[in-house]
């Protein structure tokens, strides 16, 4: 092999760009497309976490259940929860990220400790997030309470069913803005300054500048951010489960409804089904993949209008 066709490969050999592809391959398949055939194979079957229990194959019977009519009243309602929540997150969450990218891509005096700031909730743990708001809006005593109580009223805050959805989605948006702006970030400083110079020796405003420079500009990260909100906040369960608990029906969505199928605390105290709970996974898959797939064509055809 010459000296020139070398340089086309990273690896500087064939074979090597062949084998490090072959491995990626592989590690793909082991842990992603084989647990998803096996999620697959267990949504037919009837087992459980009970030990000694024989396995049957019973087909479509979990799918059968959850479109049934004893568990589609439920069903519906953790499904309207987990599109209120998705949408209500990723509006929230990508309108605030933007105005705090485009405020510390300004030159600020600390901007760089403000940037650290905003990311820190991204590192902390789920059950640190759960345990900090717990306490903000503990009925007996928090802050939320004091302030409650000075306008003469209380509240159970994540026991209250008409504000547990609006606080948890309150807590979501905090906790995933770090990345967000992070991105958004990294799309503002992409975006060379002359284009805003020409722009302002044109006469343009600020907002003639946001609406015909920077949002055009920014539209992958704009796809990119509301991506990732869509696909995450469907599948988000964690802080429901630690600020409401798994039972609550004004916060029950599809994935709490599959941990606590699968692992405890099933709605009335049901039998565990593993079976049942890989039906329920399959079923949000499907609907994740849906609702994924639509927000991209929709993205993708905005960004080649602008």
């Amino acid at each position: 092999m010459s000296g020139s066709a070398q340089t086309q490969f990273v690896f500087g050999r064939r074979w090597q760009a062949q084998s490090s592809f072959a491995v990626a391959i592989s590690l793909v398949v082991v842990f992603s497309l084989v647990p998803a055939v096996g999620i697959v194979v267990i949504s037919l079957t009837d087992i459980r976490s009970l030990p000694f229990l024989p396995v049957h194959w019973i087909g479509f019977a979990n799918y059968k259940t959850f479109f049934g009519s004893a568990q589609l009243a439920y069903n519906v309602h953790a499904l309207k929860n987990t599109l209120v929540f998705a949408a209500a997150v990723t509006l929230f969450q990508n309108v605030i990220a933007l105005f705090i990218a485009i405020l510390l891509n300004q030159k600020l005096r600390g901007r760089n400790f403000a940037r650290a700031v905003v990311f820190m909730p991204t590192i902390l743990g789920v059950t640190v997030i759960g345990l900090i708001f717990t306490l903000l809006f503990n009925p007996t005593g928090g802050p939320g309470a004091s302030i409650w109580k000075a306008f003469g009223a209380s509240s159970a805050f994540f026991g209250d069913p008409h504000l547990a959805m609006t606080l948890v989605i309150g807590v979501q948006v905090w906790a995933g803005i770090g990345v967000a702006v992070v991105i958004y970030l990294a799309g503002l400083q992409a975006i060379p300054s002359e284009l805003y110079e020409v722009a302002s020796i044109d006469g343009a405003s600020s907002s003639q500048k946001m609406r015909h420079v920077t949002y055009p500009l920014l539209a992958p990260s704009v796809t990119a951010n509301t991506l990732l909100c869509i696909i995450g906040a469907l599948q988000s369960y964690q802080l429901i489960y630690v600020l409401t608990g798994p039972i609550n029906p004004a916060t029950q969505v599809l994935s709490l409804a599959i941990f606590t199928q699968g692992f405890g605390g099933a709605q009335g105290g049901a039998a565990l089904s593993q079976g049942y709970a890989a039906a329920i996974s399959i079923v949000q898959f499907v609907i994740v993949m849906i609702v994924a797939l639509a927000a991209l064509t929709y993205l993708k055809r905005k960004e080649t209008q602008l």
